[in-house]
C-alpha cells in the first residue's frame, strides 16, 4: 500500500484537536468563559488519536519484523501518554480553580510512555556491521547527545530548577524525559543509513519530544499561568507529530539512504559553546571570561578544521568512488559504442541461465567490412556507434545490448515474456533508414537462440551464431530462430570458410576457363575465368558451396586476386604462342568486396604488367549488383576505364537499374542473362511466351547497338537456342552446348587445333 493511499483521518483528527486547543485558549484569554481545565483535554484526545494511528498501521500495513516491533512499542507509548494526562485531566477539573500538581498515577503513566518511546527509539537498528563502526558512531553520538543537552538543560530545566517557582518533581522528570528523547531521536535518526523505519517518521517522533522545549519556555516565562498555554496549544502538537509519523511510514520499503550525518558532532561542539557565551554577563572576573572566551575561540577553531578535514576526507572518498565506477564502467563496458561487452554479456547471461531460460539475439553487420575498407575507419567508426543507437532503441526495457567485438553485436532478452523475433523484427526496422552523418544504408543478420535453465552458456552462444549464418545464407538482412538440424550443415559451412585460408597458402585453388565463342564460326574469340577448388579428401567443391562462404569471411578478395593474375599470366602465354586473333578477350568474375578493396586497381595494374598483357584484352565482368555500390565502386571503375580495362555487364537484365546503369557504367560488353535464353527455341512464334521472351533478347541487343557495346548469350545448351539467338542478332555466346569450363591445358589443345584449321 502506498502513501497516497494511507489513511488521513488520524492526522486531520491531531491536527483538529491542536487547533480547537488553540482556538479555546484565544477565546478563554479573551473572555475568561470556562473553566481553566479544558485546557487539559487536548493531549488526552490527540495522544489516543495517535495510538488508534499506529494501531491502524499494524493491523493493516506490510512491516518487517523490526518495524512492527517499534511501531508497537510507539502505540504502547502513545497510550500510555493517553492515559497519564488523562487522570491529570481529571485531576483538573476535580481540583478547579486550582491548576493540580501532577498525581503520581499520572506521572507514572507518562513517564511509561516517554521510556517505552526512548526504548523504541533504541532498538531502531543502525545499519551498521563493524565493530569499528558502531564504536566510531556511539562516540558521535555520545558528543552529539551531550551537546544538545547541555544546551537544553541550560535554557529549558536549569531555569525551572534555579528560578523562584518551584515546581513538581513530576513535571522535572517528565520534560527531562522529553528532552532525552527529542535529543535521542535526533542523534538517532541523524546516524541511520537504511533500515525499516522511515527517517522522516523518526524525525517526527524526536520532534514530539522537542515540545517539551517549548513547555519548558512558558513555565519560566509565565510560571502557574504558563501552565494553561502549554496543555491547551504546544503539547498537542506531540501527538499530530506523532500521527505525521504514523503516515509516513505506510507503504515504505526498507531501502539504503545513503551517507548518515556525521556533521552532527561538530554542530554538537559548536552549541556547547552558546552557554558558555550566556554566562559571560554574570557575576565573573574579567579573567574568568577571558578563560571562557578562550575556550570557546579553540573549540570553535577545532570544529571548523574538523570539518573542513571531514569535507576533504569526503570530496576524496568520492572522487576515489566515482573512479571506482568508472573503472568498473570500462571494465563491462565498450570504449567506443558504450554499450556492454563481451565479459558483461557473459556474466549476465550466465545469472540468467541459472536462474531461469534465456534468450539471445547475435547481430552481425552485412558487408561492413566493405565500408571499412573504402571508407575508412574513422566512417566505420561512426556507423557503429550509429548501430549502437539502433540496439539501444531496438532492445529498450526488453534487452541488453551488447557490442562482441568489430561488426558483432548481441542482444540479451532480459524481460521473458518478450519474443526474440519482436525484438530482431525492431532491429531490422531500424536499419531501413540510413544511419550515421554519412547517410550510409547496411543491413544486419540475426541469429535468435533460446534455452532453459541449466543449458551451457556456449552451447546456447553456438546455437545464435548458427542461426545468424543462416540468416546470412537466406540472403541477408534477415532474422532465423535456430531449431534442432539446423547446426550440421551450417556448421559444415562455416568449417569450409575456415578452410579457404589454407587452401589458399596449399595451392589447392586453380582456374578453369569457359570459351566464348562466334555463334556463325564456332571460333573460340574470349575466355572467362572461373575458380575452381579441389579438395585433398572432398574432391572438387562446386563453386555454389564455396563462393558464399569466400564472401561471407572476406577471402573473396585474395581469392579473387589469386583468379585475376592466373587469368592475364594464361591469356599473356596464350597470345605469345597463338596470335593477337587467338583470344581477344579474357575475363575474371569481380566481386562487390573487390571493387572496394582500394588496392584492387593496384592490383590489376601489378598482374597486367607482371604478365606482360595489353590492358585492352582484359575484361572483367561484373554483375549489376556489385556495379551499383555507390562513389568507392564508381571511382574504382573510372580509374579502370582509365588504364584501357575493359568490363562486362554479367546476369544483365536481372537487375532493378540496368537501363539507368548503362548510362554511367563503363560497359564495354553486355552478357544477355540466362534466364532470358532458356526455352527460347520451344515457344512458338506469335504465341505470349515467345514473344515476351524474344522481345527481352531482341531489346538488349538494339540497346548494344545503340550505345556501341558488344553483347554475349549466357548458357546456351542446343544448337536450337544459338539459331535463335542468331536470328535476333547475337553473334557470340557461351554455354555448355559450346563449351564447358576446362583447365587450361585443355583449353590449350582446343586453341591449337584451331591455329592448326586457320593456317591450313
Amino acid at each position: 500500500m502506498t502513501a497516497e493511499r494511507a489513511p488521513m483521518r488520524h492526522v486531520v483528527a491531531t491536527l483538529v484537536i491542536a487547533a480547537a486547543g488553540a482556538l479555546w485558549f484565544v477565546v478563554w484569554m479573551l473572555t475568561g468563559v470556562g473553566p481553566a481545565a479544558v485546557a487539559f483535554l487536548a493531549l488526552p484526545l490527540g495522544a489516543a488519536t495517535a495510538a488508534a494511528a499506529a494501531f491502524d498501521l499494524l493491523r493493516r500495513a506490510p512491516l518487517s519484523r523490526p518495524a512492527r516491533r517499534f511501531w508497537r512499542l510507539m502505540t504502547v507509548a502513545f497510550g500510555a501518554l493517553g492515559v497519564g494526562y488523562t487522570i491529570l485531566a481529571v485531576a483538573a477539573f476535580r481540583d478547579a480553580p486550582v491548576l493540580p500538581v501532577m498525581p503520581p498515577a499520572a506521572a507514572a503513566f507518562a513517564g511509561a510512555g516517554f521510556l517505552v518511546a526512548m526504548w523504541a527509539m533504541g532498538r531502531v537498528p543502525l545499519g551498521i556491521t563493524s565493530s569499528g563502526d558502531r564504536w566510531r558512531q556511539w562516540l558521535d553520538r555520545s558528543i552529539a547527545f551531550f551537546g544538545c543537552g547541555t544546551v537544553l538543560f541550560h535554557f529549558g530545566l536549569a531555569p525551572m530548577i534555579s528560578g523562584d517557582q518551584v515546581w513538581s518533581v513530576q513535571a522535572l522528570i517528565l520534560l527531562g524525559m522529553s528532552f532525552a528523547l527529542a535529543i535521542g531521536g535526533i542523534t538517532k535518526v541523524s546516524y541511520i543509513r537504511g533500515g525499516p523505519i522511515d527517517r522522516v517518521s523518526l524525525r517526527l517522533i524526536g520532534l514530539c519530544g522537542l515540545v517539551g522545549a517549548g513547555v519548558a519556555v512558558l513555565m519560566v516565562l509565565g510560571g502557574d499561568p504558563g501552565t494553561i498555554p502549554a496543555q491547551a496549544v504546544v503539547m498537542p502538537i506531540a501527538p499530530a507529530f506523532g500521527a505525521l509519523a504514523v503516515r509516513r511510514q505506510w507503504g515504505f520499503t526498507e531501502a539504503s539512504v545513503g551517507r548518515s550525518n556525521t556533521w552532527l558532532p561538530y554542530l554538537a561542539v559548536a552549541a556547547v559553546d552558546v552557554p558558555l557565551i550566556a554566562v559571560i554577563p554574570g557575576a565573573l572576573t574579567w579573567t574568568d571570561k577571558l578563560v571562557i572566551v578562550a575556550s570557546v575561540c579553540v573549540t570553535g577553531l577545532v570544529t571548523i578544521r574538523q570539518y573542513v578535514v571531514f569535507r576533504e576526507n569526503a570530496r576524496l572518498l568520492r572522487e576515489k568512488r566515482a573512479s571506482e565506477e568508472r573503472l568498473q564502467h570500462e571494465a563491462t563496458h565498450d570504449g567506443l559504442t558504450g554499450l556492454a561487452n563481451r565479459a558483461l554479456f557473459r556474466r549476465r547471461l550466465g545469472e540468467q541461465l541459472e536462474a531461469g531460460g534465456a534468450t539471445v539475439l547475435l547481430v552481425d553487420l552485412d558487408d561492413f567490412k566493405i565500408i571499412n575498407d573504402s571508407l575508412g575507419h574513422d566512417v566505420g567508426d561512426h556507423l557503429l556507434m550509429a548501430v549502437a543507437s539502433v540496439l539501444r532503441d531496438g532492445a529498450g526495457p526488453d534487452g541488453l545490448p551488447v557490442r562482441l567485438g568489430g561488426d558483432e553485436f548481441a542482444v540479451l532478452i532480459t524481460e521473458p515474456a518478450v519474443l526474440g523475433e519482436t525484438v530482431a523484427q525492431r532491429i531490422l526496422d531500424a536499419f531501413t533508414c540510413p544511419l550515421s552523418e554519412h547517410r550510409l544504408l547496411v543491413h544486419a543478420s540475426v541469429g535468435i537462440a533460446t534455452a532453459p535453465a541449466g543449458t551451457p552458456l556456449d552451447r546456447l552462444l553456438r546455437d545464435a551464431d548458427v542461426a545468424m549464418y543462416a540468416a546470412k545464407e537466406r540472403g541477408k538482412n534477415n532474422w532465423v530462430r535456430y531449431r534442432d538440424g539446423m547446426r550440421p550443415p551450417v556448421v559444415v559451412h562455416a568449417q569450409l570458410g575456415g578452410e579457404m585460408r589454407r587452401a589458399l597458402d596449399a595451392g589447392e585453388f586453380t582456374v578453369h576457363y569457359q570459351p566464348i565463342m562466334s555463334l556463325h564460326t564456332g571460333r573460340i574469340v574470349g575466355v572467362e575465368g572461373l575458380a575452381r577448388w579441389r579438395h585433398p579428401t572432398r574432391g572438387m567443391i562446386p563453386p555454389a558451396e564455396f563462393i558464399p562462404a569466400a564472401e561471407s569471411t572476406g577471402l573473396i578478395v585474395p581469392l579473387g586476386r589469386f583468379v585475376l593474375r592466373e587469368v592475364c599470366r594464361q591469356a599473356a602465354l596464350w597470345l605469345a604462342e597463338f596470335g593477337p586473333d587467338a583470344v581477344q578477350k579474357a575475363g575474371p568474375n569481380v566481386s562487390a568486396r573487390q571493387l572496394h578493396d582500394p588496392d584492387f586497381v593496384a592490383d590489376v595494374q601489378a598482374a597486367l604488367a607482371d604478365a606482360g598483357l595489353p590492358a585492352d584484352r582484359l575484361v572483367l565482368e561484373l554483375t549489376e549488383s556489385a556495379a551499383l555500390r555507390g562513389q568507392q565502386v564508381s571511382r574504382t571503375l573510372r580509374e579502370l576505364h582509365a588504364l584501357g580495362v575493359r568490363m562486362a555487364l554479367d546476369d544483365f537484365g536481372t537487375g532493378e537499374s540496368s537501363l539507368s546503369l548503362l548510362r554511367a557504367f563503363p560497359a564495354a560488353i553486355i552478357k544477355l542473362d540466362k534466364s532470358f535464353v532458356d526455352g527460347i527455341e520451344l515457344d512458338a512464334p506469335g504465341t505470349p511466351e515467345a514473344d515476351a521472351r524474344q522481345a527481352v533478347a531482341r531489346a538488349v541487343m538494339q540497346l548494344s547497338l545503340a550505345l556501341g557495346l558488344g553483347t554475349v548469350a549466357e548458357g546456351i545448351e542446343n544448337q536450337q537456342q544459338a539459331d535463335r539467338l542468331i536470328e535476333l542478332g547475337y553473334s557470340l555466346g557461351q554455354g555448355y552446348h559450346l563449351a564447358r569450363p576446362m583447365p587450361a591445358a585443355e583449353l590449350t589443345a582446343l586453341l591449337a587445333a584451331q591455329h592448326l584449321t586457320a593456317a591450313a
